[in-house]
């Protein structure tokens, strides 16, 4: 028996990243998945989004650990296409017992308002909508699970140029950490639990990438990853560039299993000490 036997997870942004290290680390633990990714471009994002192709290595891995999954192409951006996903995967398995809204995008780089808007509606609008989608399935003591970041935490960099992707970023990264607050209270009395997780760099494609070199190394005109890696290592307290997505998995395999029962509008960063690096004063929460 796993950890989290025969539960039933809905996971947004499903098809690489994070979002497979989710999936999979939960069919490990004997979970079934509903596996939603919008596997096409947004084109104020500067680096290749997930394929139809990745969701179905998602689905494969899924399917070699004997675990069942419902796998649909859906725009967390579309709440009826997340409803329409959501009542799929539950008429094929049966229950859902968790939500873990991970998808999201980082168009930074961009100067375009359209870039701020898309950052919000797919790191934000996208939360809810996928939290308003799974609901009427959830039953009491389910686990909602949404994915922030620790630098919304930080106070925002700046490299001297307009970037409206981040202010996107971070503002929707810190909208989801005041909604976990919340929706934990609202959802307290059918002991639903809500809680978010807020990584450091991970080792995933949004890292990797283009935008992201230029973040860290704004002194280069065209740095590569050899040129960022060693710039990395300024977001933790650990000496760590980055942390792996199956480290992030193991936390929300945590946040979904019986284990965290009374565990709720808690922000828990994998982080590797990027915030208290930063904010050596007592906690405020």
């Amino acid at each position: 028996m796993g950890r989290v036997q025969d539960k039933v997870v809905f996971i947004t942004g499903a098809a690489r990243g994070q979002g497979r290290a989710h999936a999979v680390r939960l069919a490990e633990e004997g979970a079934h998945i509903i596996a939603v990714d919008i596997c096409e471009q947004i084109d104020s994002v500067g680096y290749p989004l997930a394929s139809r192709d990745d969701l179905d290595e998602t689905v494969r891995l899924v399917e070699k650990l004997d675990r069942r999954i419902v796998a649909v192409t859906a725009d967390v951006r579309d709440r009826t296409a997340l409803q329409a996903a959501v009542a799929e995967g539950v008429a094929s398995l049966g229950r859902l017992d968790a939500v873990v809204a991970q998808a999201g995008i980082a168009p930074i780089g961009r100067p375009e308002a359209q870039a701020l808007l898309d950052a919000t509606t797919v790191n934000f609008s996208g939360v809810v909508n996928a939290v308003e989608a799974a609901l009427p399935h959830l039953p009491d003591g389910a686990s909602i699970i949404a994915t922030g970041s620790t630098a919304a935490l930080m106070p925002p960099s700046d490299n001297g140029r307009p970037d409206s992707g981040k202010l996107g970023y971070s503002f929707a990264k810190r909208s989801v950490a005041s909604f976990v607050n919340d929706l934990a209270v609202a959802l307290a009395p059918r002991r639903i639990r809500v809680n978010a997780v807020h990584p450091t760099n991970t080792n995933t494609p949004m890292l990797n990438s283009d935008p992201m070199y230029r973040e860290f190394r704004p002194d280069l005109e065209n740095p590569t990853r050899e040129d960022a890696l060693p710039a990395f290592h300024v977001m933790t307290a650990m000496g760590l560039p980055y942390v792996e997505p199956d480290d992030i998995a193991n936390t929300v395999l945590f946040l979904v299993s019986d284990e965290s029962r009374y565990i709720t509008g808690a922000q828990l960063r994998v982080d590797a000490g990027a915030i208290v690096k930063r904010r050596p004063q007592q906690p405020q929460f």
